[in-house]
């Protein structure tokens, strides 16, 4: 995020500024890259691990605007040795003949240079990724050394770089066959909270962009060293030191690998790509069996998670030409109901990228694209396209009709339960649950929501919460999944219908963030298997039916402690065995020595303490102690849940985010829908790295 602008200095007495007035003695000019080395945050989003990676794609991106500029056809990146990275494409090569106004080599103005590149007037890029020339720049002024080496006119031409300062003018070092370009960087550890890459992270975005530009050999090499690699806790989840990514079906191979776990409703991925004259469109989708919308737009490469002027024509001329061949061949009677935009939509992956020369995104993030003229385009292109494509696959297209008929019954049939559930309840003054035990703040910004799992833990909860903010809703058993089911589904089930009516958003087409009664909604639930579920089925919810909540950062997960430990009268929590296992070492205690009780799922809150404990072994020297591993949270009596996971002063929560939507629906996919082979082969994938499986 961008850092908030300082005041004023307030003046102090000076010769130079007498009297303390604001003079332009106070203006402070950072010069070249200086501001960037000042203010990170505000050129790559972060100086955490997402920034970081952020410096490879600004690098990557500018090969990748070669590509789509048809001049690059591979590039390769390499993961190398104390933490540098290399870029190597195949394009035209950056320029190095001299300015004619700066006087310097234009690879020197590229590199040192704010809003310097070829992206800007004619003659250099017609599309691009990048739009305002700081990215390879801003890579330099973030980075200790970087070494940039450019091939064209038959030589290699060189300049190495110190803190984004060059250490000597461009020069050429020898021949070269072909032309490209190669950027290596190591990054300032002075600036980055981490300078570890993640192998896995590199790999998924890298791959989407490979599905992007369809035609591109994308080379990843990880050469790092063994003790390297172990820091990447994620290399093991993704094996394999080098990958290759060459997709020639581009975004219609995108959706069958979206798709691969899912149940497709027709054979037939359906394409179009066009250029309508300065826009090049390209749209494919498929339907599945699934009741959520897969829907990912993408202008010049750049991810647009907020939609904008394409998805709208998109969107547009789905439902208008659905419609029009539903009444053509006589599925949709005179007396039907035109099919909505929302019955269009379910189980629909769709993926959108237009590449045109000015996109004009909405805001720092470019998360929404504002092109007026790209409305049209897509609509026009697509349209016309899924209409000869519904023509000559009348199977395909009479299963895409069916699945949103099938939606548009089971809409009427949600819209008549909302109306009997909720607006009734609104009516009626919308009466709370009779379940939830509410706070007394009637402020959003200081309430909490605890959702627990069960009457025991409930009881705990609300004996020792803070009346004042903290609310208390407990769940019986476990909840309904709803991945294999529909919102009519959702709002007949008693336990999420509390849940959703406590909130206070309502759900579907009615949802208003603004009403959300509180800012905090925690998931507590135990530390076992079923706990786990439990929070897995919420988290679906959540992620399926409300992800503006988890995108606004109002959805967290409590972790309650797993054991006690009470040495003499020293009472202490540990909430992972890691740090459990610190604390025995430092006592000079194995695990051999300690037998750990576990408390009866059964008990009820309060009982805890009278439950037996054991005692490790005793020793010369070393006073008793007593160890304890919880289970369940009404284990605990309510001044001990309340000390460890519900104090704000001491408890530990975990934010939910989602960095990667299309990453996220795939597990989802996986673990929570119908499909069991998928399921099947994850386990089996994952279950080496699960540690201490309570079953």
């Amino acid at each position: 995020m961008p850092e908030k602008k300082k005041s004023a200095p307030t003046a102090t007495k000076k010769d130079d500024n007498k009297g303390g007035e604001y003079s332009a003695n106070q203006i402070t000019v950072l010069e070249g890259l200086e501001a960037v080395r000042k203010r990170p945050g505000m050129y790559i989003g972060s100086t955490g691990p997402r920034g970081l990676h952020h410096m490879i794609w600004e690098v990557v991106d500018n090969s990748f605007d070669e590509a789509m500029a048809g001049h690059c056809d591979t590039i390769t990146l390499r993961l190398l040795p104390d933490h540098w990275i290399s870029v190597t494409d195949n394009g035209r090569g950056i320029p190095v003949d001299i300015h004619p106004k700066k006087k310097i080599s234009a690879l020197e103005l590229v590199m040192t240079q704010l809003h310097a590149g070829g992206k800007f007037g004619d003659g250099g890029y017609k599309v691009s990724g990048g739009l305002h020339g700081v990215g390879v720049s801003v890579v330099n002024a973030l980075s200790t050394d970087v070494i940039a080496t450019v091939y064209r006119d038959d030589k290699e031409w060189v300049q190495e770089y110190k803190l984004g300062k060059p250490k000597e003018k461009v020069k050429a070092i020898g021949k070269a066959k072909g032309t490209g370009t190669t950027i290596a960087f190591r990054a300032d550890a002075s600036i980055f909270e981490t300078i570890d890459y993640n192998w896995k992270t590199i790999i998924e975005h890298l791959r989407q962009q490979a599905y992007l530009t369809k035609g591109v050999r994308l080379i990843i090499k990880d050469e790092r060293t063994d003790e390297e690699k172990e820091v990447d806790t994620s290399s093991s989840k993704m094996k394999g030191t080098s990958y290759q990514f060459y997709f020639e079906g581009g975004i219609a191979s995108y959706i069958k690998h979206i798709n691969k776990n899912r149940e497709p409703k027709h054979e037939n991925v359906f394409y179009v790509e066009k250029q309508v004259e300065h826009i090049a469109v390209e749209v494919a989708l498929q339907y599945t069996a699934d009741y959520q919308e897969s829907l990912f737009a993408f202008a010049n490469n750049i991810t647009n998670p907020d939609g904008g002027t394409h998805v709208a024509g998109f969107r547009g001329a789905l439902t208008r030409t659905l419609n029009s061949y539903a009444r053509k061949k006589g599925i949709l009677k005179e007396k039907d109901a035109n099919l909505s935009g929302e019955d269009v939509r379910e189980g629909l992956t769709a993926i959108i990228s237009v590449k045109i020369p000015d996109p004009q995104f909405e805001g720092q993030t470019k998360s929404k694209l504002g092109n007026p003229d790209v409305k049209a385009a897509v609509e026009t292109t697509f349209g016309e396209a899924l209409e000869i494509f519904m023509e000559e696959n009348p199977k395909d297209a009479e299963a895409i009709v069916g699945k949103c008929l099938l939606a548009a019954r089971a809409r009427n049939a949600a819209r008549i339960a909302r109306e009997s559930v909720l607006r009734k309840g609104a009516l009626e003054g919308f009466t709370l649950p009779g379940k939830l035990a509410d706070c007394s703040s009637r402020k959003a910004a200081d309430s909490e929501l605890y959702i627990v799992e069960g009457d025991s833990a409930g009881g705990s909860a609300k004996q020792g919460r803070d009346r004042h903010t903290q609310a208390i809703l407990p769940l019986r058993g476990k909840v309904l999944n709803v991945e294999r089911a529909r919102l009519d589904k959702i709002l007949t089930n008693n336990e999420l219908k509390s849940l959703i009516i406590a909130m206070g958003t309502n759900i579907g087409e009615m949802f208003e963030i603004e009403k959300l009664r509180y800012h905090r909604i925690i998931i507590m639930t135990d530390a076992d298997v079923d706990g786990a579920h439990i929070r897995t089925l919420l988290l679906t919810l959540f992620f399926r039916y409300f992800p503006e909540l988890i995108a606004a950062g109002h959805i967290f997960i409590a972790q309650p402690p797993l054991y006690s430990i009470k040495n003499g009268k020293d009472m202490k929590w540990f909430y992972n065995e890691e740090v459990l296992g610190k604390y025995l070492e430092k006592q000079g205690i194995s695990s051999s020595d300690l037998e750990v009780a576990e408390e009866n799922e059964g008990d009820e809150a309060g009982e805890a303490e009278e439950a037996p404990t054991a005692k490790s072994k005793e020793k010369k020297g070393k006073s008793k102690i007593n160890i304890q591993r919880y289970k369940g949270l009404g284990e605990m009596n309510p001044e001990q849940l309340w000390e460890t996971t519900m104090n704000p002063e001491n408890r530990l929560l975990k934010r939910v985010t989602i960095d990667d939507a299309e990453k996220a629906s795939e597990v989802f996919d996986i673990l929570m829908g119908s499909e069991v082979p998928p399921r099947k082969k994850f386990i089996q994938t994952h279950a080496k790295s699960v540690k201490n499986l309570d079953i």
